[in-house]
């Protein structure tokens, strides 16, 4: 890694996936990368979204009740890897919509539901109604109101395709910023030993104010947290962050969970599976592709789990 590098810095801002993207590249001839990488977004957008009437996974929502649905090779890969956790049933669920719409918590209508119509949502974001065809790349939600949504992992897998695109385009080091989840590639120019000087937001404060600084090899940091969206009913506060299992929000003490692993995509199914734990999880960190993880609790705690 050369010094000069450091004074190569490119960046280019764009909106997409619901959030502000920053791409930044280290090296003058890569610059050119910077507008493709965000069309590569894009087009992953256009797969993905559920936000507008028209998309792969919008044609399985679709159908739900109806009949399966052919999808791309990349959109099949994903679904199947958010199925696969979602029955690991630890509270990633990638089916959570319907309950998520009768909540409607940081949109207009927010509520507290009645209890019954919580229960009857729950019938409807069971993992085990998606029935998946490797052979035919087919997805067919079984029950009609059935919706899938991969809001809480898409992110994490586009990181990682516009990584290996540079990668293979002989990129040198950059990082990926989708919104706060941030993806490092490379040696840091600005480190001898090549290490990434990554700061974990404090939730008491606004963005950008740090409560702990890590510093990790090339990795994804993804953060998972209760801080940013409630509803406040009769001086009790409801966050947004709803558990698959219960119908109703998490009942943590935690106000926020940063994980560093090598893929992030694992790191958004990471991040939820520590927080809607509660703590550290005894052996998590010696998992292949896990490289740490910052807890910080509503008190203000911070543990550090290396």
């Amino acid at each position: 890694m050369t010094s000069e590098l450091v004074n190569q810095r490119h960046s280019m801002v764009h909106h997409a996936l619901g959030t502000k993207i920053v791409l930044t590249l280290f090296g003058d001839r890569y610059y050119p990368l910077l507008a493709r990488s965000m069309r590569l977004i894009d087009e992953y957008e256009d797969r993905l979204t559920v936000n507008r009437p028209q998309s792969e996974v919008m044609s399985v929502n679709h159908a739900a009740g109806k009949g399966p649905k052919v999808v791309s090779p990349s959109t099949y890969e994903l679904i199947k890897l958010a199925v696969k956790y979602s029955r690991e049933n630890f509270g990633f669920n990638a089916l959570i919509g319907p309950l998520v719409k009768l909540w409607k918590i940081g949109f207009t209508g927010a509520n507290v539901p009645q209890d019954a119509d919580i229960q009857e949502r729950l019938k409807l974001i069971d993992p085990y109604k998606v029935l998946l065809d490797d052979d035919y790349r087919t997805v067919f939600l079984e029950e009609a109101g059935m919706e899938l949504d991969l809001g809480g992992i898409a992110k994490g897998y586009i990181a990682d395709r516009v990584r290996d695109f540079w990668i293979e385009q002989g990129v040198q080091a950059g990082i990926i910023n989708l919104g706060g989840n941030l993806l490092f590639v490379g040696k840091s120019p600005r480190r001898e030993d090549g290490q990434w000087v990554i700061g974990v937001q404090d939730p008491r404060l606004k963005r950008g104010d740090d409560i702990e600084i890590v510093r990790k090899p090339a990795c994804s940091a993804v953060t998972s947290g209760i801080y940013e969206r409630f509803l406040e009913v009769n001086g009790k506060k409801y966050h947004h962050l709803l558990d698959p299992r219960t119908g109703y929000p998490l009942q943590t003490d935690l106000s926020s969970v940063t994980v560093f692993t090598e893929q992030s995509v694992m790191g958004e199914i990471e991040a939820k599976r520590l927080f809607f734990n509660g703590a550290p999880i005894n052996g998590w960190e010696e998992q292949s592709g896990n490289l740490g993880a910052v807890f910080i609790a509503q008190d203000g705690t911070v543990k550090n789990v290396n």
